[in-house]
């Protein structure tokens, strides 16, 4: 199983907006969800997509997405403004829960049974870390981690890097699973 965990720091905790944009940059979540569960014509069964969203007005949020059990859905923007005003209302969606969960908890649970590793410049290269079978990674929006948020990660598991370069949340997904999907083969 691998698993991403993304700490929004402002995503909006209910279904009074327009857009993604505007709400506490849920277009962030999107393009995480899109990057880690999806590919050409098939959903990654063995991965499930975490974000804690900490906006406004109802935070901490735990929306949980999982491969496995995820159906009745598109990769479009759309598509994905219409399941998540849903899902923050508080109506089912198949493959996706949402809980008042604190990042701190989630992290304490998943380091009980995986490997954490936390994206950051200044880590690891992960070509040179030893990605266990079960991986945990955990990235900051576009604002990144708060470093207290940081700190509580670091207790947990180890600083990763793809670089020196900052790239987005997204495309570090996007990346992380191309080097794990190239592992497999």
């Amino acid at each position: 199983m691998r698993e991403f965990i993304l700490y929004s720091r402002l995503g909006r905790t209910d279904p009074n907006w327009t857009n993604l944009h505007d709400a506490g940059r849920l277009d962030i979540v999107y393009e995480c969800v899109i990057a880690s569960l999806f590919l050409s014509h098939a959903i990654r069964k063995d991965t499930s997509f975490h974000a804690i969203l900490n906006g406004p007005p109802n935070p901490p949020q735990h929306l949980k997405i999982e491969g496995a059990t995820l159906h009745d859905v598109r990769t479009d923007q759309q598509t994905w403004t219409t399941i998540l005003k849903k899902v923050l209302s508080r109506k089912p969606h198949p493959g996706i829960s949402l809980t008042k969960t604190s990042f701190e908890t989630l992290l304490k649970t998943k380091a009980a049974q995986a490997q954490i590793y936390i994206l950051e410049e200044g880590g690891k290269p992960i070509n040179e870390a030893e990605i266990s079978n079960n991986p945990v990674f955990v990235l900051g929006d576009h604002v990144g981690l708060p470093k207290k948020v940081e700190g509580f990660a670091l207790r947990y598991g180890e600083k990763i890097s793809l670089g020196k370069t900052p790239y987005l949340a997204a495309t570090c997904i996007t990346i992380i699973n191309y080097i794990l999907d190239k592992k497999q083969k």
